[in-house]
């Protein structure tokens, strides 16, 4: 599915990488959608196919899902609020492996130009959950939520297309009736939105 992302973002470069990007937009509240792909943190857990290939879950890694709004300050600053949902999963017919987690996320940008913004932010993170099932059946291992700083650059390629690249600072801690242990989740990130 990473592959798929990324195709998804590389699509949407090449399609707009002529496009002339107008004056910001006039609308101070607009909302946007967007899909994304990350890799970074310690490995969770390995899933293990019939055919001997590997596949390793790790903690800053998959695919993520956000949709949220921005709100324009003025020409040079504006903010943003998300609630996303980030996935790492392996499946295979006779069993899955998976990590999730929901983050929700308050970012602030200076705009560089029409096109450049820059932004910083913190994520707050509830709902982190490794699971399996299958012939990849592990006991649940739930983590505690966790507040993380993002760094991020976003270019726009037209008033509602651009593509963001991202860092995340981040680690978990194992819930206590699960036993103890800090989990990092440090990753990186790209992703394309849509904004409406």
């Amino acid at each position: 599915m990473k592959k798929t992302v990324f195709a998804l973002v590389a699509f949407a470069i090449a399609s707009s990488s002529h496009a002339q990007v107008a004056a910001p937009p006039a609308k101070a509240v607009r909302g946007f959608i967007g899909i994304g792909a990350t890799a970074g943190g310690d490995k969770l857990a390995t899933a293990e196919y019939t055919n001997g290939d590997t596949a390793s879950i790790r903690a800053g890694s998959g695919v993520y899902f956000t949709g949220g709004m921005e709100f324009r300050i003025n020409e040079q600053f504006s903010a943003q609020a998300s609630v996303n949902f980030h996935v790492d999963d392996q499946s295979a017919r006779n069993g899955s492996l998976k990590f999730q987690r929901f983050p929700i996320e308050a970012m602030a940008f200076y705009h560089i130009d029409q096109q450049w913004k820059i932004g910083t932010g913190l994520r707050y993170v509830t709902g982190a959950k490794l699971s399996g099932s299958g012939a990849g059946e592990i006991d649940d291992l739930k983590f505690d939520n966790t507040l993380s700083g993002v760094v991020e650059a976003e270019y726009m390629f037209t008033p509602q297309v651009s593509v963001k690249v991202r860092y995340v600072n981040e680690k978990f801690e194992v819930k206590r009736e699960y036993g103890h242990g800090e989990v990092k989740a440090n990753h990186v990130g790209v992703s394309g939105n849509f904004y409406f």
